[in-house]
């Protein structure tokens, strides 16, 4: 596989994309009842049902900037934040403005 080579100003971007989708997820769909990081599972350890995961998805493409074909993805791949950004990276395009 070929490497990916972000640029400081790409690191930061998504350091601070995945801060608010972690907030999003933490404040919208948890609502506050454990405090949750970019590596915290949330489908394995029950934390999020299937039904989150839609309305996750749909806000991780708003904030990523990139639209992934639903047929890309996995649940191993929605299991934490860090995770879903790879999924993004790997499979997503940018959105159509």
């Amino acid at each position: 596989m070929g490497q990916v080579i972000m640029s400081v100003e790409q690191v930061v971007d998504v350091s601070e994309q995945m801060k608010q989708l972690t907030s999003y997820i933490s404040e919208k769909v948890i609502k506050g009842k454990s405090a949750i990081n970019e590596d915290t599972p949330l489908v394995s350890s029950g934390l999020i049902d299937s039904f989150a995961l839609i309305e996750i998805f749909l806000e991780l493409q708003k904030i990523a900037g990139r639209k992934v074909p639903a047929s890309k993805v996995q649940a191993k791949d929605m299991d934490s934040v860090r995770l879903m950004f790879a999924m993004v990276e790997k499979f997503g395009k940018p959105a159509k403005t």
